[in-house]
C-alpha cells in the first residue's frame, strides 16, 4: 500500500491544525487587549505569520513569532488603528450631515461620500499585508496600501471575489468562525497582496535593467 496518500492527508490535516491554531490566538490576544487594544497587533501578528508561510517559511514557530509580533508592535500598530478609527468615525458623522441636506446637492454629496468611503476600504483591506511586508515612514503606510489596490483593480476584485466567497460560507457554517475567520481573511488578502508585491518589484527590476 502506497504512503504517499497518506503523508498527503498529514500534511493536509497538519495545516488544518495550523490555520485553526493561529486564529484561535488571535481571537484570544484580540480579546485580552480589550478587543479595541487588541485587534491591531494580534491582526499584525496573523498577518506576519500567513506572510511567513508564502514567503515559504512553513516552520515559522507559531507562538513564538505571533508573541513576539504582538508585543514588539503594540504601540505602533494601535497608532495606525487610531488613524482608520478618527477617519471612519468622520465618514460617518458626514453621512448624518448629508441626511439634512436636500435636491441635487445631496445627490452629489453621497456621492463624493460613497466615493471616498470606498477610497478608504481599499486602504484598510491592504493596509496589514502592506505593514507587515514593508519598512516604511508612518504615513507612507496608507499611501502604498491605497495606491497598491487602486492601481491594480483586477487583483483587488479578486480579493473581494474571494472574501464574499470567505463570507458566505463562515455565514452557513458559523461552526468554522472559531477556528478559520481571521486566518482565512488574511490568506486571501496576504495571496492578493503577494501577487502585487512580485509585479511591483518586476516593474522596479526591469526599471533597472533599462537603465
Amino acid at each position: 500500500m502506497s504512503t504517499k496518500p497518506m503523508g498527503k492527508l498529514y500534511t493536509i490535516c497538519e495545516w488544518i491544525m495550523k490555520l485553526a491554531y493561529i486564529n484561535l490566538l488571535w481571537i484570544m490576544f484580540t480579546v485580552s487587549g480589550l478587543i479595541l487594544l487588541g485587534f491591531m497587533p494580534a491582526t499584525a501578528a496573523l498577518f506576519t505569520v500567513v506572510r511567513k508561510w508564502f514567503m515559504k517559511e512553513t516552520e515559522v514557530p507559531i507562538w513564538k513569532t505571533f508573541f513576539s509580533v504582538y508585543k514588539s508592535e503594540f504601540i505602533k500598530s494601535n497608532s495606525f488603528g487610531l488613524v482608520f478609527v478618527m477617519a471612519g468615525i468622520m465618514l460617518y458623522v458626514d453621512y448624518y450631515l448629508i441626511l439634512n441636506l436636500d435636491g441635487i446637492i445631496r445627490i452629489v454629496a453621497t456621492s463624493i461620500l460613497l466615493l471616498i468611503s470606498c477610497l478608504y476600504l481599499i486602504t484598510v483591506l491592504f493596509f496589514f499585508p502592506v505593514y507587515v511586508h514593508y519598512e516604511l515612514k508612518f504615513f507612507d503606510y496608507f499611501k502604498y496600501s491605497f495606491f497598491l489596490g487602486v492601481l491594480n483593480i483586477h487583483i483587488l476584485m479578486l480579493a473581494i471575489l474571494g472574501l464574499a466567497a470567505d463570507m458566505f460560507l463562515l455565514f452557513y457554517i458559523p461552526g468554522l468562525l472559531p477556528f478559520f475567520s481571521g486566518v482565512s481573511i488574511a490568506f486571501i488578502l496576504m495571496s492578493s497582496s503577494i501577487l502585487i508585491f512580485q509585479r511591483v518589484q518586476k516593474l522596479k527590476t526591469n526599471k533597472v535593467i533599462t537603465e
